[in-house]
């Protein structure tokens, strides 16, 4: 038995951050799942998911915490922002850390993640002094400029990675999962550098709808502290 379970991995950023999900297979995840069709839904199955605990300690005050990037994504309205109003989100949780660059430098990478039975998301955040107009030049070669409540941005695309386990054999592979959409979008209008990110894809092959990624971003950016309307 086997049956498809999302699970965003840390993202990876040249220019702008592109997104990773893994989409697991099979053995003891796929056996799990597989209980949801017998067992009855309880009143905790039914209600949307709280912002799990973060690593809020390992950032400096400046940056943007990961509970805040919770607490703007993981909004009651998300589902319908998403066009699928019957789901609720099903685990929420924020994350800090730092990245690398290839001179050495760390940059700040809070980020957060909701995930539901068609979509997951996640909202990041980059102070790599890198600005999105430029950043537009490193991702792929079908990203889009755009714009987003006036602010520069860049619309790409990304592959999640697909792992599947095999529980009698004790063995796992990997091949491409589906696509993920992702915006990326200065922090101002005058595209200073730092940047925020909402990246989407869904549980199946589907490719997610841009139209969506819109909405959120609109709704949802002006939202989270560091953003400069105009």
């Amino acid at each position: 038995m086997a049956d498809d379970f999302v699970e965003p991995e840390k993202g990876m950023r040249a220019g702008a951050q592109a997104v990773a999900a893994i989409v697991v297979v099979g053995g003891v995840v796929g056996g799990l799942w597989g209980l949801g069709g017998v067992l009855p839904k309880t009143t905790q199955d039914t209600k949307p998911a709280i912002c799990s605990a973060s690593t809020d300690s390992t950032l400096p005050a400046k940056y943007v915490s990961p509970t805040a990037l919770c607490t703007a994504l993981n909004r009651a309205d998300l589902p319908v922002l998403l066009g699928t109003p019957d789901e609720h989100a099903e685990t929420a949780s924020g994350s800090a850390g730092w990245m690398t660059l290839a001179g050495g430098t760390k940059i700040a990478s809070p980020e957060a993640d909701v995930d539901m039975r068609t979509y997951s998301v996640r909202l990041s955040a980059s102070y790599d002094d890198i600005p999105v107009a430029q950043a537009a030049r490193y991702v792929d070669s079908t990203s889009q400029v755009k714009k987003v409540l006036g602010h520069p941005a860049v619309l790409y695309s990304d592959r999640t990675v697909a792992i599947s386990f095999n529980l009698g054999g004790g063995k796992a592979s990997t091949g491409p999962g589906g696509i993920a959409r992702s915006l990326l979008v200065s922090t101002s209008a005058k595209d200073g550098g730092d940047s925020f990110e909402i990246s989407i894809w869904r549980q199946d092959d589907v490719p997610p709808d841009d139209e969506a990624l819109f909405r959120i971003a609109e709704e949802v950016l002006p939202t989270v502290p560091g953003w400069t309307a105009g």
